[in-house]
């Protein structure tokens, strides 16, 4: 399918099948998790954090998120692949429409980018360039540092009028399913039942939305150090890597 048709089958999704996504910066991962009927691998941002080290999104670069949905891209799954629109790649519609084409180029079947009402212009200016936009509200990460830490969303008023407004102009501006972050569960499923394009949740309870999506790292147990938690692991690779490389590292210092 192409891109747009992937988009489409994304966005006749809602209130039918849910929605499994996970991330994915790598072509093995990429193969792996397409191999298992995962619906969307996103090439998000927090590679930042758990590919490259730094302490948060803020930092990554459009030259980061290219090298990583490239590689993703070279897998050619049957999953839509979806790449993260970095911090400061879409201050402005014109260089939304630049970013947004150098990451299609680079192999991303739809792109995403964090807010609500004030992007709607530019989600309009990437699907007018025909490129499949997904929307991004509630918690957003690249706002880490301005708002002093990661904190749920929809607890005030203003903050549920806020989400819902920010809902409506998406739809509206042509996206075709929206992640809602971190924002109370209630809050969550309102807007889902509001929008006519599938929500994924990502800490915002299991059932409130259309779908899923979860950082990889998180679901296999491979990045121990931080564990977000809202998180499920289902598995503990590092400790599976800790253990062969003890094996291995015992064996060669232990031979002649």
């Amino acid at each position: 399918m192409t891109a747009r048709e992937k988009a489409a089958a994304l966005r006749s999704r809602k209130g039918g099948s849910r929605i499994a996504a996970l991330t994915a910066y790598d072509y093995p991962t990429a193969r792996l998790l397409d191999g298992c009927g995962t619906d969307v691998l996103l090439v998000g941002d927090s590679l930042g954090m758990v590919v490259l080290g730094f302490p948060d999104t803020t930092q990554v670069t459009l030259d980061h998120m290219l090298h990583h949905v490239a590689a993703v891209a070279r897998a050619r799954p049957s999953a839509l692949i979806l790449g993260d629109l970095p911090i400061h790649s879409y201050d402005s519609p014109a260089q939304a429409i630049d970013s947004a084409r150098r990451l299609a180029d680079a192999g991303a079947e739809a792109v995403k980018l964090e807010g609500g009402t004030e992007q709607a212009a530019k989600v309009r200016a990437i699907v007018d360039a025909g490129i499949p936009v997904i929307g991004h509200l509630g918690m957003l990460p690249q706002h880490v540092l301005e708002e002093g830490g990661y904190h749920r969303k929809g607890r005030t008023p203003e903050q549920a009028k806020a989400i819902h407004d920010g809902a409506r102009a998406l739809v509206d501006a042509g996206v075709c399913a929206i992640v809602l972050e971190s924002i109370v569960p209630d809050i969550a499923r309102d807007v889902t039942r509001a929008v006519p394009v599938p929500t994924i949740g990502i800490g915002c309870g299991e059932t409130t939305c259309d779908g899923e999506v979860a950082v990889i790292t998180d679901v296999v147990g491979s990045f121990p150090w931080f564990v977000p938690p809202f998180a499920r692991p289902e598995g503990k690779v590092a400790d599976e890597v800790k253990s062969a490389v003890k094996r291995y590292v015992e064996r060669v210092k232990g031979a002649g």
